[in-house]
């Protein structure tokens, strides 16, 4: 498989990587997620994936806005991401998933 080589890349964000890949526990999770993002940071990035995980399962937009409060322009860069991105919605939502 070929290496991925994304835009973000440099030794603070390999650095924050392998901080995020230390954590063991939802606990250790939580904590770190409180420490180093806002409530709103976390919320968003918690919407996200679940607009993510509805936009994979065929949900509307409209259903998506209504149950999450995410606008359409959130949900319509998450399919763009869904779409076109780097596959790391996917990565994620696969493993947390058990498929």
């Amino acid at each position: 498989m070929k290496e991925y080589e994304s835009k973000l890349q440099s030794e603070e964000m390999d650095r924050l990587c392998e901080a995020f890949l230390s954590l063991k526990t939802k606990e250790e999770c939580y904590r770190f997620f409180e420490d180093i993002c806002t409530i709103n940071e976390i919320k968003a990035l918690e919407q996200r994936l679940q607009v993510a995980s509805m936009l994979i399962n065929k949900i509307t937009y409209l259903e998506i806005a209504n149950k999450t409060g995410a606008s359409t322009a959130t949900i319509s860069r998450v399919n763009r991401c869904l779409n076109y991105g780097s596959e790391g919605y996917k990565i994620v939502l696969d493993r947390v998933s058990g498929k």
